[in-house]
């Protein structure tokens, strides 16, 4: 039986969701696995609604619209607010702690992360949230191994820039390990 993980990014222009969903759709195929990966956003080149998204899977894809994502990232409230009912029934939703998130939607567990403010605090660079999700995503959902993720980001990212972007994918990844110890039971 094949896996297959419908995901879908949504932000503002200038966030970076569509290249996130680009370097999601390279690491699967650096991976040996097959992609879809399309994007949509508004008339403004910053600052309008955009959402891309990617289907990976180990096996053939034969269609590529997704309808109900097993994933979803929003970085903005009108993007959640937009698309959080359209999320698979027990899928994710992951957003940024600045937003007004619900506890649980159709049965789909809802992660908050600091997404944008560890881009700014702990990377040092506002610029890098989209890379930060990314680090998140595959520690939340461990799509693929972390060598072919920074294969893909290395593949997109401005030459001069792989330190910078390979710290925002560990602390995308520590994001997801320091909210896991958080929100887990205590044994006794």
């Amino acid at each position: 039986m094949s896996k297959k993980y419908e995901l879908r990014f949504t932000g503002s222009g200038g966030q970076g969701v569509i290249l996130a969903s680009v370097i999601i759709a390279e690491a699967a195929v650096l991976n040996g696995m097959n992609a879809i990966q399309s994007q949509a956003y508004g008339p403004e080149a910053r600052g309008g609604t955009s959402k891309a998204e990617t289907i990976v899977s180990d096996g053939e894809l034969w269609f590529s619209k997704i309808e109900h994502p097993d994933f979803l990232l929003a970085l903005t409230q009108s993007a959640l607010e937009k698309y959080v009912n359209d999320v698979r029934e027990c899928g994710i939703i992951m957003v940024d702690d600045s937003l007004t998130a619900p506890e649980a939607v159709n049965g789909c567990r809802v992660i908050s992360l600091p997404i944008l403010a560890a881009a700014k605090d702990r990377v040092g660079k506002a610029m890098t949230a989209n890379i930060v999700a990314v680090g998140a995503i595959n520690a939340y959902l461990g799509l693929f191994p972390e060598d072919v993720l920074q294969d893909a980001v290395k593949r997109h990212i401005p030459r001069g820039t792989e330190e910078l972007n390979m710290k925002a994918l560990q602390v995308g990844e520590a994001l997801v390990r320091e909210e896991r110890m958080v929100s887990a039971p205590l044994v006794d």
